[in-house]
């Protein structure tokens, strides 16, 4: 059996879900305050990068079990017919994660599709949580 191509298949993917661009993301934040922005990324790249401001980090690997109210993780900010918008660093787990939460019976999930890579590459605001966190800054290579 061979290996899947996760780039091939996250692409594919893209066809059924909501890509939201930059700009499409921005005017949802300035009209809709009740918009929940999920960042996806693992903690050290929240700490090392920041994130994009209002976002709410949830790690990947516990999007499912934060998203569910029969899980004793459960976030009750997670709700089925709330707007939700979440991102990775480069649009790939996003993908993942909106098929995801949408199989989950949310109905108004969207990802970025230009990630926070993107968002950062375009001079946007950038939330630098290394100081609020209780996690550390990875030191830089000399």
């Amino acid at each position: 059996m061979t290996i899947q191509d996760i780039f091939a298949h996250t692409t594919a993917l893209k066809s059924k879900i909501e890509n939201l661009s930059i700009e499409a993301l921005k005017a949802e934040q300035a009209s809709n305050p009740d918009l929940l922005l999920i960042d996806i990324r693992e903690i050290q790249e929240l700490v090392d990068l920041g994130t994009i401001p209002t976002a709410v980090h949830c790690a990947r690997g516990m999007l499912e079990f934060w998203a569910s109210p029969a899980s004793p993780y459960y976030r009750d900010y997670f709700q089925a017919d709330r707007r939700t918008v979440v991102f990775c660093a480069g649009g790939g787990r996003s993908v993942l994660a909106v098929q995801s939460l949408t199989n989950m019976g949310f109905s108004n999930v969207a990802h970025l599709e230009a990630g926070f890579s993107g968002w950062h590459k375009q001079g946007e605001p950038i939330e630098d949580v290394s100081q609020s966190s209780r996690w550390m800054r990875r030191p830089k290579a000399e």
